[in-house]
C-alpha cells in the first residue's frame, strides 16, 4: 500500500532556480530509490525551511529512504530534520484529486 512521507528541515542556502541547478543530481538519484513513486520539492524562504513530500509504494521503502536521507542531510550539515510517514486514505484523496 502506497504511503506519503513529509520531510522538512531548516535551510538558509539557495532557493528556486538556483536550488534546482544545485540539487539536480540529487533529484535524479532519488528517482532510482526502491519504491519511489514521486516527490514534490518544498521550500519556504520566509521561514527558511526546505524539504519535500514523497510517495513510496510501501511503508518499509519510505522508512528505509527516510533513514538514509536523514543521514545524508546530516552529512550535508543539516540538523533538526523532521520526517514522518503517513498512510493514505485513497477514497477521500481521490475525491480531492490527489495524484495517486
Amino acid at each position: 500500500m502506497a504511503v506519503i512521507m513529509k520531510v522538512d528541515f531548516p535551510h538558509k542556502e539557495v532557493w528556486g532556480k538556483e536550488m534546482a541547478v544545485q540539487m539536480k543530481e540529487l533529484a535524479q538519484s532519488i528517482v532510482n530509490e526502491p519504491g519511489f513513486i514521486w516527490k514534490f520539492w518544498t521550500e519556504n524562504k520566509n521561514e527558511e525551511i526546505a524539504g519535500g513530500v514523497y510517495m513510496f509504494d510501501s511503508r518499509e521503502n519510505a522508512e528505509n529512504y527516510l533513514k538514509m536521507h536523514t543521514n545524508r542531510l546530516m552529512k550535508f550539515g543539516y540538523s533538526d530534520i523532521r520526517g514522518k510517514v503517513f498512510e493514505i486514505n485513497e477514497e477521500l484523496s481521490s475525491i480531492c484529486k490527489a495524484p495517486l
